[in-house]
């Protein structure tokens, strides 16, 4: 028989590895430009700060993302992300709504609270009047999502005679987001307003059991006395301690 020759095998592509390379590259600029756009806004996040935040270079950030709009609008979807998959990752019980419906808003307040960049993006997002975000088809598919989870909670505790059936689930994702992203965006210029701390420990617990209360109360159906037992029947001593406080400033205003 004749001798076959050996035919040597074609080397692979490492496809994989510069795939997870690619990636990575991509994260890490998308990690500097959060950080950039959340310190310097949109007008100051400038693509040559970003680059080297990312220790990269500015071609690579036009190749991933087209312009710097195109990072920003990236960024922003990046932070509706990441609070979607927390919020996600709750174990929430629609079969008990009012226990779910408090978790879900304390979940809420808390993540404003150890998430400031959140916060600061959107507020450089409204001075723009959400011009970028408005070009994200991605953000919506966020949103839904979070209404929806509303949505099953309220359907729960409306068959069960707990909820009220006229309540919309937006309106009441916007009072919870409302109170969360108000209290945390304006928490320094409140402070000075009102003479009294809103960062310590105390007061931020004040306010998330008075948020909660708030959300039980506007979805009560008053079934019954004992329908919705709320968080704060009682004064807290951080409200007594304050109390002085408030009414020197209203006195003073009049």
């Amino acid at each position: 028989m004749p001798e076959r020759k050996a035919t040597s095998a074609k080397p692979q592509r490492r496809t994989g590895v510069r795939e997870a390379a690619a990636q990575a590259t991509r994260e890490s600029i998308l990690r500097a430009a959060t950080k950039v756009f959340a310190r310097y806004g949109y007008d100051g996040g400038s693509v040559e700060k970003i680059s080297q935040a990312a220790k990269s270079y500015d071609r690579m950030i036009y190749y991933y993302f087209g312009s710097k709009e195109g990072l920003f609008i990236a960024v922003l979807e990046g932070i509706y992300r990441r609070m979607d998959e927390a919020e996600a990752a709750l174990e929430l019980d629609a079969s008990r709504p009012v226990e779910a419906l408090t978790a879900l808003t304390r979940f809420v307040l808390g993540y404003y609270r150890k998430n400031p960049d959140f916060v600061t993006l959107l507020n450089t997002e409204n001075l723009h009047k959400g011009r970028h975000i408005a070009k994200s088809l991605r953000a919506r598919e966020y949103s839904s999502q979070a209404i929806s989870i509303i949505g099953e909670i309220m359907a729960s505790g409306v068959a069960q005679g707990l909820f009220r059936a006229d309540v919309a689930p937006r309106d009441l994702y916007l009072l919870i987001a409302s109170t969360g992203y108000f209290y945390m965006s304006n928490r320094h210029t409140l402070t000075a307003f009102l003479g009294e701390p809103l960062e310590t420990p105390e007061a931020v617990a004040h306010w998330e059991d008075f948020v909660i209360e708030t959300v039980l109360r506007t979805v009560d159906a008053g079934a019954s006395d004992e329908s919705i037992a709320l968080p704060h029947e009682k004064v807290s001593k951080w409200q007594k301690s304050q109390a002085p406080q408030s009414q020197a400033r209203s006195s003073s205003g009049t």
